[in-house]
């Protein structure tokens, strides 16, 4: 039933809207008051004015956090998204999938934190399950302390990501594909495509949307991922895995730097924001091209 006017939506609309004004908008704007001020949490605040920001722009650290991100967002663009592409396209062109589907969905309802204490472990140089293959199928010589080393510590996290989300996004994809007109799938096979060429110039072509979806979601996740860089290596060693959600933890829990830490995380936010807005510009820029 539509209500008949403006006052019996905006009842509709009120408690979801109270909901977000208090867990969304006001902490937003607290932590944005306090990124002007100097504070511990305990001693009174001091003004700061636009100095935290000054120092953030200054800080290499925390500079540096958003390159390791940004390597993070593009390799798990492979790991993730297209490896999950490539799972449904298999999995929907196959029957009797529904052990696999489940099989491959499982780490994404796992805790991130057991995931990263149990890859932690997978990992470890002296009893991990890794080293351990490699010996014995004769790769000694590939056996690496893999979160220790700083060449290979944000690649080692990377591909853990891949295992938990890649089954995320092959959801994501099979969803696509299922809603797709099975006659157009029907009549290029009848015209002598295979499997791979239905997959790649059919099936793909007409899921842009989701694929869009899955890049969005991608990119937003990678500037958010907090977990396993937390409990896996804690931003070490030498600061190589450091990302701006932990370094901004650090910040505000570790040196009870809370106004400075305010001022990290309204930049992480913009940073956010700006980069989903820029990849959707990018995208309805493009789909307005091809409708021209």
């Amino acid at each position: 039933m539509k209500p008949s006017n403006k006052s019996g939506l905006l009842f509709l609309l009120f408690p979801a809207l109270a909901i977000y004004l208090f867990a969304v908008v006001a902490p937003f704007i607290g932590t944005l008051g306090l990124s002007f001020f100097r504070w511990d949490g305990y001693a009174k605040p001091i003004w700061a004015g636009f100095d935290n920001y000054v120092r953030a722009f200054k800080d290499q650290v925390f500079q540096s956090t958003f390159a390791h991100v940004l390597i993070y967002i593009l390799v798990t663009l492979i790991v993730e998204v297209l490896l999950g592409l490539i799972l449904a396209g298999y999995i929907s062109s196959r029957r009797n999938t529904t052990f696999l589907r489940i099989s491959l969905f499982i780490p994404v309802m796992l805790p991130s934190v057991v995931i990263a204490v149990l890859w932690s472990a997978i990992y470890n140089p002296d009893y991990g399950i890794l080293n351990s293959i490699l010996a014995d199928i004769g790769l000694a010589n590939l056996q690496h302390v893999w979160l220790g080393d700083p060449t290979t510590a944000l690649l080692s996290i990377c591909l853990v990501s891949g295992w938990v989300y890649s089954g995320f996004f092959m959801a994501i994809f099979v969803a696509a594909f299922s809603r797709l007109p099975s006659e157009v799938i029907e009549s290029a096979s009848l015209d002598g495509a295979g499997a791979y060429q239905i997959f790649r110039k059919i099936k793909v072509p007409m899921i842009q949307q989701s694929t869009s979806v899955a890049i969005l979601l991608c990119i937003t996740g990678g500037v958010q991922g907090f977990d396993l860089f937390y409990v896996m290596t804690n931003g070490g060693p030498y600061n190589t895995t450091e990302v701006p959600t932990t370094y901004l933890v650090k910040t505000v829990f570790a040196n009870g730097e809370i106004g400075y830490g305010s001022a990290l995380a309204i930049l992480i936010s913009l940073v956010g924001l700006f980069a989903a807005l820029g990849f959707r510009t990018w995208q309805s820029r493009k789909q307005e091209e091809l409708e021209y």
